[in-house]
């Protein structure tokens, strides 16, 4: 039996049609950031990581929504999956194979409705995004956007109790995340008519959307993506104390997740003006050992775990 069904029985996820569903999220989250898939299946919990592809995938899917399709078509595109998943959550019809595998990890960990119900009120903060004229509006679209979409897989490696500063912890993470990817996909954005610097900070390196969108490789690009690189490694170092946050058999993923990041931020500052031609990509052995580390660290956990367990049982 594949891994992968060994994880589906131990979470419980035994009905046919609805192993096929958590299946076919398995690939869609994978599509999404491998590595990051890659972690949570070697370093999670095997009753958790299902769950964690269930949460991953409706992340992806709604962000497809949002980002796919003629721009005039896109409102109505995302208020009817909305629709479909407020019927959902409601009782009604779960057939989707999105959705179903949600409603069924909510059931597992009910925390996880109310952080759908949150990304449900703000996603449409991305229907219209087409970049940010002040540091306040970046602060503004990651409490809109950016952070409830984290909390959908992030709750499910809450804390008991007050996750205050969980939560807390998750925003400066996502905030220094999605300043990297901003800074790194900044050719595909522009690309896309997306600029996703703020333009007072361009104003301050005296840069115009123009020399990026033109890939010119002046002074002031390079300063200005030192800059938003800096300032992404600065929160992201803040963000550290989030791993003590996360329970014991949370904190190798978490780990992980923040040394991917420090490799992406170390590749992007190697390429520089670079980036406005293309992203810049972690380093794989790098990300090797960082997986390696990480996971002989959840091995021992669950080692310790189960002795422990072992010897209450005797007891």
């Amino acid at each position: 039996m594949s891994a992968w069904h060994q994880a589906l029985d131990a979470a419980g996820i035994r009905e046919p049609g609805l192993r096929e569903d958590y299946t076919r999220q398995r690939e869609l989250a994978a599509r999404f950031r491998r590595s990051a898939c890659l972690a949570a299946r070697m370093l999670l919990p095997r009753p958790l990581f299902p769950h964690v592809v269930a949460a991953t995938a409706f992340m992806h899917h709604s962000d497809n929504v949002l980002d796919s399709g003629p721009q005039d078509g896109r409102a109505a595109a995302y208020a009817q999956w909305e629709k479909l998943v407020r019927e959902g959550l409601a009782g009604g019809d779960a057939r989707h194979p999105v959705i179903r595998p949600l409603l069924h990890t909510i059931t597992a960990y009910p925390q996880l409705r109310t952080q759908v119900e949150d990304y449900l009120l703000t996603a449409r903060a991305d229907l219209d995004f087409a970049g940010f004229v002040t540091e306040a509006d970046h602060q503004a679209y990651i409490d809109q956007y950016s952070l409830p979409a984290f909390m959908l897989v992030a709750c499910l490696l809450a804390p008991e109790g007050d996750a205050t500063d969980f939560r807390a912890g998750c925003r400066r993470y996502i905030d220094a995340s999605q300043r990297l990817d901003f800074v790194n996909d900044l050719a595909e954005d522009l690309a896309d008519g997306r600029l996703t610097i703020p333009r007072e900070t361009l104003d301050r390196f005296g840069v115009t959307r123009e020399d990026l969108e033109q890939a010119r490789d002046l002074p002031g690009t390079r300063q200005l993506i030192a800059y938003v690189l800096g300032r992404a490694r600065d929160t992201l170092a803040a963000s550290r104390p989030l791993v003590d946050l996360v329970p014991p058999s949370g904190r190798p993923l978490v780990r992980a997740l923040i040394a991917f990041d420090e490799l992406t931020l170390t590749a992007a500052a190697s390429k520089g003006a670079g980036l406005l031609k293309g992203s810049a990509r972690p380093s794989v052995p790098g990300a090797g050992r960082v997986l390696l580390r990480e996971y002989v660290q959840a091995r021992r956990l669950r080692h310790d775990l189960g002795r422990r367990e072992a010897s209450t049982t005797r007891r």
